[in-house]
């Protein structure tokens, strides 16, 4: 059998250490010790240009920022976005304007480290993608609560911020949260099966993700070995609307300049790191979270192709206080579904309810 289309058993001790002896041996046969590529750092020579307003932070980092919807001094509700895998700063909860102003909310996007025009962050984790969070709501005079919404894999910051800054926190709304099949709490038979449905390559850069993270922006740039649908743009979606939106925006242009945006700086700083901190080893399993003191919201498709929805089921069944939304025969690109950036404000700040 070809090793590299091997499937994962996992969930007891010997099978954790066959996986891992799987990757570090062809990680030994076939990994060469590489730095990684040299920073690009926005404003400095060779590096992007500084278009966006930026914070400044404690430890010197710049975050760069947008703002959306109403003045915040005259907003009742203020939202911090945390943006999805090719996002950025420019990404908020696509809502009618009309409902904006009713409700009063002010929303604000920003870069996480190494995306777009923040700098990167070679310490990044799950806690300190939740400390920026804190530090931008602190910076910009959000008050002591604000909201805060995840799209995708930006949720790994939502888990942090429901982790380590819960006190801070008006209402929490989780959009189609990416998973790590590693975290504890899953059944393993339940985790392996859904893993081992991905396509190969997705399967291997989570494994080098979590095995061997110093190999990871090797393995990835090698177009001889399995690696990440998602960052090729190839990955199976069952859903017809993300399906169309995938299309069109390849045939347009859009979605290559949401990533020429996002990598600016280069895909080691963005991209890989965060597939680093998402799948790699956390510092807490978010089953194990109590219940924060104030709503959190999950709203996830059934039609899902990067995110098991069986996966979501059994998160929401072990934390009874994530009020969970499944929505049919709809997929992961949830910013494009008509009119759920509406249903998502209101039922984060406006008292609504599904039935």
């Amino acid at each position: 059998m070809d090793v590299l289309s091997c499937t994962a058993m996992w969930g007891d001790e010997e099978s954790n250490k066959r996986e891992e002896g799987l990757v570090n041996a062809v990680s030994k046969v076939f990994f060469k010790a590489v730095d990684p590529p040299p920073q690009k750092l926005c404003g400095t020579d060779g590096g992007p240009p500084v278009t966006a307003r930026r914070i400044k932070l404690r430890d010197g980092r710049y975050l760069a920022y947008a703002e959306f919807g109403v003045p915040k001094e005259k907003a009742k509700y203020k939202i911090v976005f945390s943006h999805g895998f090719t996002g950025s700063r420019n990404d908020c909860v696509k809502a009618s304007q009309e409902l904006i102003e009713e409700l009063g909310v002010y929303m604000v996007g920003f870069d996480r480290p190494g995306y777009g025009e923040s700098d990167p962050n070679p310490n990044r984790s799950v806690r300190t993608a939740a400390l920026d969070i804190e530090e931008l709501a602190d910076i910009l005079g959000l008050g002591p609560k604000f909201h805060l919404v995840g799209m995708s894999i930006g949720n790994h910051a939502v888990w942090g911020a429901l982790k380590y800054i819960p006190e801070r926190l008006a209402g929490v709304v989780l959009m189609a949260p990416v998973i790590n099949y590693r975290w504890p709490g899953f059944p393993a038979e339940l985790a392996s099966s859904a893993y081992n449905k991905q396509q190969v390559g997705d399967q291997w850069a989570l494994r080098v993700s979590y095995y061997a993270p110093a190999a990871l922006h090797w393995w990835m740039e090698q177009s001889w070995l399995p690696t990440s649908t998602v960052i090729k743009g190839t990955t199976f979606l069952p859903n017809k609307l993300d399906d169309e939106i995938r299309r069109r925006g390849t045939a347009d242009g859009s979605l290559e300049k949401k990533k020429a945006l996002a990598t600016q700086q280069g895909k080691y700083e963005s991209f890989y790191r965060e597939m680093k901190v998402m799948f790699g080893k956390w510092e807490f399993d978010p089953m194990d979270l109590t219940d924060p003191g104030c709503p959190v919201h999950m709203f996830q498709g059934d039609e899902d192709g990067l995110v098991p929805v069986e996966l979501q089921r059994y998160i929401k069944d072990r934390l009874s206080w994530i009020k969970y939304h499944e929505l049919p025969k709809t997929g992961h690109y949830l910013s494009f579904v008509p009119g759920l950036g509406d249903r998502v404000l209101k039922t984060l700040v406006g008292g609504f309810e599904d039935k």
